[in-house]
């Protein structure tokens, strides 16, 4: 089992040259579960390849080069190389994601700097040309908030936790977020990347992932506003068709677009997860949420990436910080959310991690490390490292095939 690793170069204060090739188990194997070894530098890149996708039926790969502001194609020239492909393009400040349509025909780039979200056509061997700037967010909290929130299809966060609490019963109702109550929208303590705690400061845009969903339909991430937007495609653009407004400070960060038709967005600065699912009038709404644990230090903790179990019935969130793994259970028709655990990621800084059957495999980032985790066939649960190997500021994981 072959995966890219991405990384931070020097220009993300880190000591990758490029994008790596990593080994897990056999060459030959689907499983990862056995030893790790990190190969030679696949391509140099020292922008800071921080995030990696793939065409889906090209050999080529895309890199955010969060340190150059740019997007740029890599054509695979043999099992373990990369080259360049085509001119980088210019996307916006810290670029941190990329995420490619399921028909190949355009990539779209977020911007974690600037709040930009950046679409790209590709032509027919995969190459990105003609950057196409999306429609900025306005702040659903800002001096027009109440009239906006008030109006909003999408703003019934609080019949949404009321009718979850009475879902989970009393033993499992303490740990859902008290968003019904009157200062339940008041921000977390101000931190890195986080907005600052006075309502009448503004608030940066910080666009942070793209998601492909059913029906041709795309949705966004703001972290800096608390705002999942959703598109739909043009010809040479987007058309922002609704957003969702999460509560203020929660900062979703990355999505799963789940099989039963639901959204969970991980929020990075409350550390929570959100089902998200269209109603029969296609409006999107809030249909419940959990925190991932009583044990989040919130004011010091981050979530960072979430990821499926093999079966679609878990969720696994890394957790910076408490450097730990939130497990959570999926219920009933993809809307119930229970927390089951919270355990060790064993490495520091779990920045980014990937199920591969029965083993998640987690980027310590500063820990500069890859480290895989077993996870058991009965509980979903992982356990401790079964095996590590050294990685330069490891930042994102992507299975080769």
């Amino acid at each position: 089992m072959r995966l890219w690793v991405g990384g931070y170069s020097a220009s993300g204060k880190g000591e990758a040259e490029g994008i790596g090739l990593l080994q897990a188990g056999e060459a030959d194997s689907p499983w990862a579960s056995g030893p790790l070894g990190l190969g030679p530098t696949a391509v140099v890149a020292p922008g800071s390849p921080s995030w990696i996708a793939r065409h889906p039926s090209l050999d080529v790969l895309y890199a955010a080069l969060e340190g150059d502001g740019t997007v740029q194609a890599y054509r695979l020239t043999g099992e373990t190389t990369l080259a360049r492909h085509g001119r980088p393009v210019e996307a916006g400040s810290a670029v941190c994601h990329v995420g490619v349509s399921p028909d190949g025909a355009f990539l779209l780039a977020s911007c974690w700097n600037d709040g930009r979200v950046v679409r790209m056509a590709l032509d027919a061997e995969g190459r990105p040309s003609s950057p196409w700037i999306a429609p900025a967010a306005s702040d659903p909290f800002g001096p027009d908030a109440a009239s906006a929130v008030a109006s909003s299809p999408v703003s019934d966060l609080a019949a949404a936790t009321r009718a979850l609490r009475e879902a989970a019963g009393a033993e499992f109702a303490h740990l859902v977020p008290d968003h019904d109550e009157p200062d339940a929208a008041e921000p977390p303590t101000a931190r890195d990347g986080a907005a600052s705690d006075d309502p009448s400061e503004p608030r940066p845009s910080r666009a942070h992932q793209s998601v492909f969903l059913g029906g041709g339909l795309v949705a966004t991430t703001d972290m800096g506003l608390d705002l999942v937007r959703f598109w739909r495609a043009t010809t040479g653009g987007l058309r922002l068709v609704q957003e969702v407004v999460l509560p203020r400070g929660s900062g979703p960060r990355h999505t799963v677009w789940h099989p039963s038709g639901h959204l969970y967005v991980l929020t990075e600065l409350s550390c929570e997860v959100f089902a998200l699912r269209a109603g029969v009038d296609g409006v999107w709404r809030i249909v419940s949420g959990v925190s991932l644990s009583p044990d989040v230090q919130l004011g010091s903790d981050t979530a960072a990436e979430i990821t499926p179990s093999h079966d679609r019935e878990m969720l696994y969130a890394g957790v910076r910080g408490s450097d730990a793994l939130g497990v959570v259970r999926i219920t009933g028709d993809g809307s119930g959310l229970v927390p089951l655990a919270f355990v060790e990621a064993g490495t520091h800084w779990p920045r980014n991690h990937v199920v591969v059957r029965d083993t998640l495999l987690v980027a310590g980032q500063r820990a500069s490390e890859v480290v895989s985790l077993l996870i058991d066939e009965r509980t979903g649960i992982p356990g401790r490292v079964r095996h590590r190997t050294a990685a330069p500021t490891p930042t994102c994981l992507l299975p080769t095939r």
